[in-house]
């Protein structure tokens, strides 16, 4: 599912619960630097144009999924950094992308639900803001079912406190131009709070971020 960029260990809920997610440095309160030089060249044909050059780490999530650990670093330009990586270190990182919300959809009955996880999220093209996207994931069937991702999120208010949310997920990319690619990750999520039960569709869009292109601050 992830391609080398670089180039696990399950923890409990319980082991989980002690420790805030860092990796390459980043955790809550750390910031980030980009190289806007690319973003720049290809800030017309984005779907996200105005990217902050720096930024700051509010909360961290983290998923494991197919023996590998997501992190995502969520930042003060409502954004996240989605650091995918086979083991603990700096040289287990397998892919960057950095992620901008894009829109944020209640959903409000069980057979919206259902007709997303069934027949929406995982079609073989999925157009948004007038761009059509391919997917990246690939399926024997033109129909591919989400993927299920369980993240466990630390804010930076809550300290050592965490929540979880059931998402599903697939994603989407578009060559804007050689060997530069647009992502779509639309992530279909639902979360238990007290006794309700929240459910909503995020689209966010996104780009690959290179060794090169980001300078990491403690």
């Amino acid at each position: 599912m992830f391609s080398s960029w670089f180039g696990k260990k399950d923890k409990s809920k319980d082991e989980a619960a002690n420790t805030v997610p860092q990796i390459m440095g980043l955790g809550i309160g750390s910031s980030f630097e980009l190289d806007t030089l690319s973003l720049r060249i290809h800030q017309d044909t984005l779907t996200t144009t105005k990217i902050a050059g720096t930024q700051i780490v509010t909360a961290v999530g983290l998923v494991e999924l197919d023996g590998n650990q997501v992190y995502r670093f969520y930042t003060d330009d409502e954004a996240f950094l989605q650091v995918v990586a086979s083991g603990p270190n700096e040289s287990d990182v397998i892919d960057v992308k950095l992620f901008h919300y894009y829109d944020t959809l209640d959903i409000n009955n069980q057979a919206q639900w259902d007709d997303l996880l069934k027949n929406k999220i995982g079609t073989e093209h999925f157009e948004l803001n007038g761009k059509n996207y391919q997917r990246v994931w690939t399926s024997a069937s033109a129909y591919h079912n989400p993927v299920h991702m369980e993240e466990t999120t630390y804010d930076e208010a809550s300290g050592l406190s965490f929540s979880t949310t059931d998402q599903f997920t697939m994603l989407f990319e578009l060559e804007l131009a050689d060997d530069f690619y647009e992502f779509l990750f639309i992530s279909a999520e639902e979360q238990v709070r007290g006794d309700n039960l929240e459910r909503c569709l995020v689209y966010s869009t996104g780009i690959n971020i290179s060794s090169s292109q980001i300078t990491i601050y403690g």
